[in-house]
């Protein structure tokens, strides 16, 4: 299983990181690039096309302001694709909202709160678990753990 945790720029990795901790404490392979939907059109295409027959199981995509990185990639694949609008610019991370979740009919993305990597993480590793008793044990556990917190 592994995982591609992408974002618009390198100044998203603080807000991103929590998705890569949070895959990996579960033993999930991610593979982390900083991909632009603007700058690096070519690149992102071209990792969400070969994507599946690259051994990826799914994208959490992370972007601010116009936040097209999440639609673009699922516009080239058939794997989940999970958005995180990031915070920043003029509207504090709502226009990246609003750009993540009204994805056309036909191009689904998952979208999660603004800044919210941890449970763009978390649902990603729901989607894994369903086939796999083992991770959704640890699932059950990390859910226990963050209820006593």
């Amino acid at each position: 299983m592994k995982v591609a945790v992408l974002m618009g720029s390198p100044t998203d990795r603080d807000r991103m990181q929590p998705a890569v901790d949070t895959l990996e404490a579960f033993g999930i392979e991610t593979d982390v690039r900083v991909l632009s939907a603007h700058r690096n059109p070519t690149e992102v295409t071209a990792l969400a096309a070969s994507a599946r027959d690259e051994g990826y199981c799914a994208f959490i995509c992370g972007a601010g302001m116009a936040a097209h990185l999440a639609g673009v990639v699922a516009a080239h694949t058939t794997l989940p694709v999970v958005g995180v609008p990031l915070s920043g610019g003029a509207m504090d991370g709502v226009d990246a909202l609003y750009s993540t979740v009204q994805m056309p009919t036909g191009m689904p993305v998952a979208t999660v709160a603004i800044d919210g990597a941890i449970n763009a993480a978390l649902l990603v590793v729901q989607m894994l678990a369903i086939g796999d008793a083992e991770l959704q044990q640890k699932l059950l556990v990390d859910r226990t753990r963050r209820a006593e917190t």
